[in-house]
């Protein structure tokens, strides 16, 4: 079978490292039990396992308390665990164009049903949001401002020490989307006056998919949005106020922790840093080579100074969908075509119109070779679908 070559990194990293496969596999076959809920060895051995995730996972946001690492599903199911139980009816808050549904969606859901108000900035050209816009858009009732570290379409890196330093003088809690960033650009929380980060383990923390959480600062307080089991203190009717139990429900995603841990580490011991100079090296290699090509569109790669390794861009006159089919077919190349769950970006590039935009994902394990196959795919489509428009409507008929 022709070698995959897999640039929708931005989705979820693939492959992950061979670590995160034995760890997984060593829990099921060895440590399979349910942490926290008995005494004996395998259970107390699981527990010192996701005790040992919290506490490199608050290190790795600059964080000092691991119970303030609260486990989640994903980034979703995080953020919205801190969306909902920071706003409630009359509160007043602030986000971005930039952003994923995963802030949209219950920023909207809030507005719509319980007469929360939102307002949104847009960004500039260049793809960045500009921190004063922030401090115009601040009120009395302004209890949230929420923004993603990093854009899952442009891949522009927001300065969240600057928005954040203008929430803290102001005491609005600040909240950051870093699905994008984590595992790839440093994060502290107390650097950057950040007061809760939401994290996937599946993207750049190289961990698997289902397990993701938050890191909440002392002296931020998110209410409970549901209730369950924790496994400590059975008695109490309510649902536990201290964290971890605060914000966790139910038995934990264990294979996931594990996974992450081993994701985390893995991460640790490569170095942030060298993973996102190897990614920054081959963007800039992607970036110059599709834009020597005629009628290619790029969006916001002028200066990649402050980005991830993610480019968005459309072949002028094809369906981005069209060109995503063609390269996966032709070419073997996995990618991600569309609004990228994120139609706010769409709508202020444009390209809302024609149903978004390819985008390309660079990961720590592409090479050169996978950048440069890359760029003379989207040259050939370009130059030979031009030439031979059947092929474009034999493509658009096959779909």
């Amino acid at each position: 079978m022709e070698k995959l070559i897999y640039l929708d990194n931005g989705a979820t990293s693939y492959p992950k490292p061979e670590e995160v496969y034995v760890a997984m596999d060593r829990l099921y076959r060895q440590y399979g039990v349910n942490p926290g809920r008995s005494g004996y060895d395998l259970c107390v051995y699981a527990g010192s396992v996701v005790h040992d995730t919290r506490t490199m996972l608050a290190q790795f946001f600059g964080g000092t308390d691991p119970n303030r690492l609260i486990f989640a599903c994903n980034a979703t199911d995080a953020l919205n665990l801190a969306i909902f139980g920071m706003l409630k009816e009359g509160d007043h808050a602030i986000t971005t164009n930039i952003e994923h549904n995963s802030v949209l969606r219950p920023l909207y859901h809030l507005w719509k049903y319980n007469h929360v108000e939102v307002d949104h900035i847009p960004f500039d050209g260049d793809g960045f949001v500009d921190p004063d816009d922030f401090v115009k858009k601040m009120k009395n009732n302004t209890r949230l401002v929420v923004v993603n570290h990093a854009s899952n379409v442009v891949g522009t890196v927001q300065p969240i020490g600057e928005i954040g330093a203008r929430c803290r003088e102001r005491g609005i809690p600040f909240l950051i989307d870093a699905s994008q960033t984590a595992g790839k650009i440093p994060i502290n929380i107390d650097e950057q006056c950040i007061d809760v980060v939401a994290f996937t383990g599946h993207k750049s923390l190289l961990g698997p998919m289902g397990i993701g959480g938050l890191y909440v600062r002392d002296g931020i307080e998110i209410r409970h949005t549901r209730a369950g089991g924790t496994g400590v203190r059975s008695a109490i009717r309510t649902h536990l106020e201290e964290y971890p139990y605060r914000l966790e429900y139910g038995t934990g995603n264990l294979p996931g922790i594990f996974g992450l841990h081993a994701g985390v580490k893995w991460v640790l011991d490569k170095g942030i840093e060298n993973i996102h100079r190897h990614e920054a090296r081959l963007l800039t290699k992607l970036r110059d080579g599709l834009r020597d090509i005629p009628d290619v569109t790029l969006y916001c790669q002028d200066n990649l100074t402050e980005h991830i390794a993610v480019l968005a861009f459309n072949i002028d006159g094809f369906d981005a969908e069209d060109v995503g089919t063609m390269l996966d077919v032709d070419y073997n190349i996995a990618c991600r075509t569309g609004l990228h769950c994120a139609p706010l970006v769409h709508e202020q590039l444009g390209t809302d119109s024609i149903r978004g935009a390819v985008r390309f994902g660079i990961g720590p394990f592409n090479t050169d070779d996978d950048i440069s196959t890359a760029i003379d795919a989207v040259r050939n489509i370009e130059m030979h679908t031009r030439t031979n428009p059947a092929r474009l409507s034999a493509v658009s008929r096959s779909k």
